[in-house]
């Protein structure tokens, strides 16, 4: 939490001036009872009604003047908290932007998504309540005490026992909530996570009438985070009930003390009346702290996982290298002996790659599932960092560039097309910012999405929806390709980005990226090998290692993993045809 305070250093005014009003607003309420008494021992009892409306009025002013300092503490209480929470959700934004795949996935998308909305409104609204009443209910609880003791000694005693047992019971809830509010906001991010797969496979749950199956696992999740709120509500729930018992049985003490000293003449009537009204003063202040003291309890602990994510370091540290304008390399890529393990693997997920890439290349990457391709792909941008080896961009280790710098370079079209909402021209202006119209239909030419966007309405200003759920897989996957083209890199690498589209379509695709203008080197990660047998450069991998290299007539030649694939592509095609062709 210590670490959060820092984002309330522009606040500073506001964390002063709240709790000061609120402290005046107090030093009124204090004030009351003794009007109040006032009021019992010389109005009342000497019937003096000039007197009585002279007080009363003494009333309405502090009521007046209390209530402006409440609005005017609350003003800068909400300002301060509304402020705190809007720069340490852009921290934590800016911070998660900055995680490497690794970390990513690591912590997972719905932890990260609670923390940034459950989490970051809890600790508002605790920073808020702290503001306000964190100051305020301690000084009436200890003023209250104090005016008592200037009422009668003998009677405020009751107050040096009375507020120790409730401090007991006030701590004593919150150290036992604290380690249960971690719990149930655990909880949440497994109910999160659940709904979000959900929603997001709804489909495929479907169809695979799987319905009945998850509806039970989110009651059993959902129940877990249930149970826990109910535990955590029967220990809180127990601050009430006992705070008013001690307190009830306080009153009783001061109004049988008070009575004796009354008929002693020691004191008057009305000042019982007082001591009983700082009683019920600190009764109501003492609710208030235990409300405010659940409250930050949960605020703390959603602060603890906040703070959780913000200590997290990234494991991608930018370089500063910048390539300078003129300098030239034939060498594009490079991998030097690369190996690589994902974080919490056992074993790695590349082995020993060496390979290197000249200019105007094009290099296809095929293997079985799970045989590493796109973690091949993944390491030029540096979306993951080599256990080991070096891989080399235009002659520099891409782990000394700025990754701004080095990202420009490269172009990459990801397994999963990825749309925003937003026109289509918005979503391609992803690529290059400042895209001309021009260039946009020039992108989308090359990857042979022009009919696509032709035929919707408004055209390049066709609103997509979020995730692209108005598009076909087919033309999302168009759309993302020309979303990396009109970038105009270096580097253009396609993860088998072209899965969804027919061979028709894909082959005029892969023609369109020979004849693309400029130096560039494309990587083609593929499982069909008729979409990367023309590239200048196939890398074969098995199991994280490189199997085989060479041209399409080389693999075939001497590589056997390849001769497997692509028997299994093309051979029982031609038989399955010429059986047919028998039977016809």
């Amino acid at each position: 939490m210590k670490r959060l305070l820092f984002f309330l250093k522009d606040y500073k005014k506001e964390t002063v001036l709240g709790p000061l009003f609120k402290l005046l607003e107090a030093s009124f309420e204090l004030i009351v009872p003794l009007v109040m008494a006032a009021i019992i021992d010389v109005g009342i009892a000497q019937g003096d009604r000039t007197y009585i409306m002279k007080m009363c009025g003494m009333l309405i002013l502090l009521a007046v003047v209390g209530l402006a300092s409440s609005v005017t503490a609350q003003y800068f209480a909400a300002k301060a908290a509304v402020g705190f929470s809007t720069k340490l959700r852009y921290a934590l934004f800016s911070h998660i932007e900055k995680l490497s795949f690794s970390e990513m996935d690591k912590v997972g998308t719905s932890t990260l998504i609670t923390r940034m909305t459950s989490d970051i409104n809890q600790v508002q609204s605790g920073v808020n309540m702290t503001l306000r009443l964190f100051l305020r209910s301690p000084f009436i609880v200890f003023g209250a005490m104090i005016m008592a003791f200037t009422v009668n000694v003998k009677a405020a005693l009751v107050f040096v026992v009375t507020i120790p047992l409730l401090s007991i019971v006030v701590f004593g809830v919150m150290i036992a909530c604290m380690p249960l509010f971690k719990k149930v906001q655990a909880g949440l991010d497994r109910v999160l996570g659940r709904t979000r797969e959900n929603l997001a496979g709804a489909r495929v749950i479907r169809a695979f009438n799987k319905e009945e199956e998850e509806i039970q696992t989110f009651r059993e999740e959902n129940e877990y985070l249930t149970n826990m709120q109910i535990a955590v509500g029967r220990i809180s729930g127990l601050t009430n009930p006992l705070t008013y018992i001690i307190i009830n049985c306080a009153i009783i003490a001061v109004i049988w003390i008070g009575g004796h000293e009354v008929y002693d003449g020691v004191i008057t009537q009305g000042e019982v009346v007082a001591l009983v009204n700082y009683m019920s003063q600190i009764l109501v202040e003492l609710v208030k702290l235990a409300n405010l003291i659940v409250n930050i309890t949960k605020s703390l602990a959603c602060a603890n996982r906040i703070a959780e994510v913000l200590d997290t370091e990234p494991s991608l540290v930018s370089g500063n290298y910048e390539k300078k304008d003129g300098e030239d390399e034939t060498c594009r890529v490079r991998f030097d002996h690369v190996a690589m393990t994902y974080a919490g693997a056992s074993e790695e997920s590349l082995s020993d790659l060496t390979f290197e890439v000249k200019k105007g290349e094009t290099v296809g990457i095929i293997g079985g599932t799970g045989s590493g391709k796109s973690s091949l792909v993944h390491l030029i941008p540096r979306f993951y960092d080599v256990s080991a080896g070096a891989v080399y961009v235009d002659g520099v280790d891409v782990r000394e560039y700025d990754l701004t710098t080095l990202r420009d370079k490269v172009g990459i079209v990801m397994q999963k097309a990825v749309l925003f909402s937003g026109t289509i021209a918005e979503n391609l202006r992803w690529g290059k910012g400042d895209a001309t119209e021009e260039e946009m239909w020039k992108a989308l030419e090359v990857a042979q999405a022009t009919d696509v966007v032709e035929g919707k309405e408004g055209k390049l200003n066709y609103k997509i929806e979020e995730g692209g759920k108005n598009l076909s897989g087919g033309q999302k996957q168009r759309l993302t390709i020309a979303r990396a083209v009109v970038k105009d890199p270096d580097i253009l690498i396609l993860d088998d980005s072209a899965s969804a589209l027919d061979f028709a379509t894909d082959a005029k695709l892969r023609a369109a990226l020979r004849n693309m203008q400029g130096n560039k080197t494309i990587f083609l990660v593929s499982q069909r090998t008729s979409t990367i047998q023309f590239a200048d450069k196939i890398i074969v991998l098995d199991d994280g290692r490189a199997v085989g290299i060479g041209t399409h007539e080389e693999l075939l030649k001497t590589c056997e993993v390849y001769q497997e694939i692509y028997e299994s592509q093309f051979k029982k095609e031609d038989k399955a045809g010429e059986v047919n062709a028998h039977v016809n």
